[in-house]
């Protein structure tokens, strides 16, 4: 008989930790449907530079305050204007103890088809908080030859609008999340107690 690495059972023994809990099980089973498996992360070749660190089992809670705080780490990050932001993540993840899964998918809420509508919106942003006229001649575009070349003309609204954009995205993640959890869990407790009904009826 094949045995398990430990690192798997710790993960699958973490994975089952919270079932008799109702907050944890019901949207929990559907995020550990659809989610990668822990294991992809961990043979991902930017994220190994991590090593040990990505074995730790607060990092693949499904729990509601993982999720919704892995979900405000992807989403603010995603408005970092940095390559690596992936990386970012991850990090934060670690260091925080959220889902980091969570976190770097939602990352991609920018990637090569949203980062120019989404930085220049977040440019616009800074620009209006700050009073400064916007320009309306910028191409955002996630590089070090973008930074070296038009960051110095817009750096003050860009990077105001960035943290504010990014604060607000993930304010509204954390707190949709921890809503649509309660929800969700909610609706199944009055399906379980109407099912209860019916059989004692």
């Amino acid at each position: 008989m094949s045995r398990l690495p430990i690192s798997e059972i710790i993960l699958q023994l973490d994975y089952g930790h919270h079932d008799k809990d109702p907050l944890h099980t019901m949207p929990r089973a559907f995020l550990k449907r659809h989610l990668p498996h822990p294991q992809r992360f961990h043979k991902h070749r930017k994220l190994q530079l991590f090593g040990d660190a990505l074995h730790n089992p607060n990092l693949w809670h499904l729990n509601r305050t993982s999720v919704a705080n892995g979900i405000a780490v992807g989403l603010f990050i995603a408005f970092v204007p940095l390559p690596l932001q992936m990386l970012l993540a991850a990090a934060i993840s670690i260091a925080i103890g959220c889902n980091l899964a969570i976190a770097v998918i939602c990352v991609w809420v920018s990637n090569p088809l949203t980062i120019a509508p989404l930085f220049y919106g977040a440019y616009r942003l800074g620009a209006w908080v700050l009073g400064v006229p916007p320009t309306t001649e910028l191409a955002f575009e996630a590089s070090m030859d973008w930074l070296m070349t038009q960051f110095g003309a817009v750096w003050e609204p860009f990077l105001l609008g960035c943290f504010l954009s990014g604060t607000l995205a993930a304010l509204i993640g954390n707190g949709l999340a921890r809503l649509i959890w309660r929800i969700h869990v909610a609706r199944s407790w009055q399906t379980r107690a109407a099912q209860r009904r019916n059989k004692l009826g």
